[in-house]
């Protein structure tokens, strides 16, 4: 019979994507059936509740709430004497750089807030925010008030809190990044999800964690390093933001010695917001370069190709493997159904941009404009093609984002989709690795990919994996390692999304014969 303990640690606090990664840790060991660290939010709190767990009544979001469920006693106190040891590792690993990274937070002063932090640490010229969204708001003020940059790591802050958050930080002279700034390197140092790349002329304004990443990860595969990556929230280029970080992070790299191009790296942006972008872009003594995401536009791949070339070297195309085979032999016949299962939001909407002018519209959580909308059990209403971005606010709401544990996503891909129809499939996948996403991701999406292909054959369904692999060569994981893994787990991978789509595209048939 199982056993569980629920421990509360008033003001024991520590970001989400430390208690992410803890959580994940302790879940991962024997004999235990669940484990959740998390601060005591109402949603964490309803979700413990959702579990099983009885929470102390009081229990608020200064609290850190360690909750276990084992097999047996052995298995519970084990889990137990490993949470602190995990959390000094999770905190030292949330905090590594692009080149190995920072010392970590181990003998660091808590602070109770961003104000006597910044008092306490006069050098101190940045806050990362990482708290639940609620709350992400009058952390970064007060950072803003106290004169530091800003990184809100967070998402599902309000608009209206961005555009005052932003305002302030103009007065103030100081950059906001974010909110639902995943991604961030500053002097090589990376920030939340970042791939190891090595110094260079390059530098980033990007409206786009995964964007940036793919674009950072093919430029270093073709040599050409980067100065700094400012992430400015997937917002910031809408109509409702006006590019009022991307401004101020235009100028900032514009004084930057270091920084010989600019690039402006965005999903689709506004149209007038562009325009404007590009006049100011005009008036800057450091070239600017634009990777918008659009109908017309480059691809991110085509974006790298065409600064690299720009800088005088010579273009490589990226890599690619092809697919081992299977566990059972593969199935003849025609693909009619697209399937996308996505980790970056950027990522999928380059592929719906890719695959949408082929095959028409996508449905998905986060459509392109036209396309259909799917309803909360990620279905598309009737069939068709489906692309699913699990990284979304919607999605991560108590979860841990799908970079960090792709269970949800694996659960779609089982449960959902592959078996279910007569059509061949063509499942598409994107992979990150780098410093804060999953330590080993091939070891969690092989099975399933296996497993995919296993109950394909048994219900006559041809099965196509198709994997877009985003890593550096310097990422801890190994990009290689991963590649190999997945190849013999029965996908073909590209370390281009690009071209992973069009592969994707060109197995598709349709009423008018093969899309290629």
């Amino acid at each position: 019979m199982s056993v569980e303990e629920i421990l509360i640690r008033p003001g024991a606090y520590h970001d989400s994507v430390t208690l992410m990664q803890v959580s994940r840790t302790l879940g991962e060991r024997d004999g235990v059936e669940v484990a959740q660290v998390a601060m005591g939010t109402d949603l964490n709190v309803g979700l413990l509740i959702g579990l099983g767990f009885a929470v102390p009544r009081g229990t608020n979001a200064s609290d850190l709430i360690v909750a276990v469920r084992a097999e047996g006693p052995e298995q519970l106190a084990a889990a137990l004497a490993a949470v602190d040891p995990v959390l000094a590792g999770g905190s030292r690993s949330a905090s590594s750089g692009t080149a190995g990274g920072a010392s970590g937070l181990a003998g660091m002063v808590p602070f109770r807030t961003i104000g006597s932090a910044a008092r306490s640490t006069p050098e101190a010229t940045l806050a990362l925010i990482s708290v639940p969204g609620q709350h992400a708001f009058v952390e970064a003020m007060d950072a803003v008030e106290a004169g530091l940059d800003v990184m809100v790591f967070s998402d599902n802050m309000p608009v209206e809190q961005e555009i005052l958050l932003k305002d302030a930080a103009a007065a103030r002279g100081v950059l906001v990044m974010g909110p639902d700034c995943g991604t961030a390197v500053i002097g090589g140092a990376g920030l939340g999800f970042a791939n190891v790349t090595r110094p260079g002329p390059v530098g980033i304004v990007s409206a786009s964690g995964t964007g940036a990443q793919q674009l950072i990860c093919l430029l270093d595969a073709n040599g050409v390093g980067i100065s700094h990556c400012l992430g400015v929230g997937g917002r910031d280029l809408t109509a409702q933001v006006a590019a009022r970080s991307t401004r101020r992070a235009l100028t900032l790299l514009d004084a930057d010695p270091a920084t010989e191009l600019i690039v402006v790296v965005s999903k689709p942006p506004d149209r007038r917001v562009t325009v404007a972008l590009e006049a100011m872009a005009a008036t800057l003594s450091t070239p600017v370069a634009f990777a918008l995401l659009g109908s017309g536009r480059d691809d991110l791949t085509a974006a790298a190709e065409r600064i690299v070339t720009g800088l005088g070297r010579p273009w490589t195309r990226p890599r690619s493997w092809s697919p081992g085979v299977p566990n059972e032999p593969p199935i003849e016949g025609k693909f009619s159904l697209l399937r996308g299962a996505f980790a970056g939001g950027t990522l999928c909407d380059e592929s719906m941009l890719i695959a949408s002018a082929a095959l028409g519209p996508i449905a998905s959580n986060i459509p392109l404009a036209g396309a259909p909308l799917l309803g909360p059990d990620l279905k598309a209403a009737g069939g068709g093609h489906v692309m699913v971005d699990f990284g979304d606010d919607e999605l991560t709401r108590g979860r841990p984002h799908p970079m960090i544990d792709g269970s949800l996503r694996a659960d779609w891909i089982l449960r959902q989709e592959v078996g279910a129809h007569t059509e061949g499939i063509v499942l598409l996948l994107d992979v990150i690795l780098g410093h804060g996403a999953h330590s080993d991701p091939a070891a969690e999406l092989a099975p399933v990919i296996a497993a995919a292909h296993v109950a394909a054959f048994a219900s006559g369904t041809p099965l196509a994996v198709i994997v877009s692999l985003c890593g550096s060569i310097g990422d801890p994981q190994g990009v290689e390692r991963q590649a190999h893994a997945l190849a013999q787990a029965g996908a073909a991978v590209h370390l281009s999304n690009a071209a992973a789509t069009r592969a994707a595209v060109n197995l598709i048939t349709t009423a008018e014969g093969p899309s290629a």
